[in-house]
């Protein structure tokens, strides 16, 4: 398949490296010190499943230099969402279904504000990567997986053919049937993941065994699955507790994204996360205080390491 990913960071490098070693024809679309290494040496990615590479040859500075693809993954930062969704109408028109891997429940929301509502697929990704210099990725543990499908009843040929590319590139992947419900049942995840080793800054394996952060972990879940269910998504009610005895099997050193973005210094997708349950509960009538408090804790570094005057 002809495939684009715009961002080539840990998810959308790991996928799309895979995709690449297997056949199938990626463009890679990246910025930065990490372009200028990876238009130099390539890409590569160390993962305990092996070392996989893309060629220089495969990275463009701009979406507008990517040929029509079949399909396109967003892997950017979700405040590049409505820079990127703006610049994909070429490729939708000539026939391109995109669709999103990034964090958060409201992505496919702006996808849809600048795209077709059939060209826009939902999707989520399980995996823990990041880019571990510039033009090297590392890939954390064993979990690389992709759950993608489209909305209502809408069918899609192509979905099929991107499950087989996948499959064939060694990557767990499904088609569901409710991508919306797959979606947020990642979001609850990982706002709990996301909220709580960032506070502590602590991987998973101290958040659960502490009597007092195990039960914020779950407190901080419970409101994203009252706010989910509030707005029409079909989420168990005790969802929050299936999370909570699933983190029980996660590697003890796993963390999040977040909280590797914190200790670097980096801007924080908190906004999105903690900061997106608050906002949409206020809007559906759903207090959400445990993540109100988190949200309010780490303001002072959402773009960034606060500046230290005096």
């Amino acid at each position: 398949m002809r495939i684009a990913v715009v961002g080539a960071g840990g998810v959308g490098g790991y996928f799309g490296t895979r995709l690449a070693e297997a056949g199938n024809e990626v463009t890679f679309v990246a910025r930065g010190r990490h372009l200028r290494a990876v238009r130099e040496h390539g890409l590569l990615v160390r993962s305990p499943l092996g070392e996989f590479r893309a060629p220089a040859a495969s990275f463009v500075p701009r979406i507008g230099d990517v040929d029509p693809v079949d399909v396109v993954l967003v892997a950017v930062k979700l405040w590049d969402t409505e820079e990127v969704a703006a610049q994909l109408r070429p490729l939708v028109d000539a026939g391109a279904r995109v669709i999103s891997l990034q964090n958060g429940a409201h992505k496919d929301s702006v996808l849809r504000r600048y795209l077709p509502p059939e060209a826009v697929w939902g999707g989520v990704c399980y995996i823990s990567a990041v880019i571990e210099e510039p033009g090297v990725v590392s890939h954390r543990g064993q979990m690389q997986k992709l759950v993608f499908g489209t909305y209502g009843d809408q069918e899609d040929a192509g979905a099929r053919n991107f499950l087989d590319a996948c499959v064939k590139s060694g990557l767990q992947a499904e088609i569901s049937a409710d991508i919306a419900r797959a979606i947020w049942e990642k979001f609850v995840f990982l706002v709990g993941l996301s909220a709580t080793t960032t506070v502590v800054r602590q991987p998973i394996g101290v958040i659960r065994r502490d009597t007092r952060t195990r039960a914020l972990l779950r407190d901080v879940m419970a409101e994203a699955v009252a706010v989910g269910r509030t707005a029409g998504v079909n989420l168990d009610s005790g969802f929050a507790d299936d999370r909570l005895a699933f983190c029980d099997t996660l590697p003890e050193s796993m963390t999040s994204s977040m909280h590797h973005d914190l200790d670097q210094g980096n801007r924080l997708e908190l906004p999105w996360l903690s900061g997106g349950v608050v906002d949409l509960g206020r809007e559906l009538g759903v207090d959400t205080p445990r993540n109100r408090t988190v949200a309010d804790i780490l303001a002072p570094y959402t773009f960034g390491r606060p500046a230290v005057n005096g």
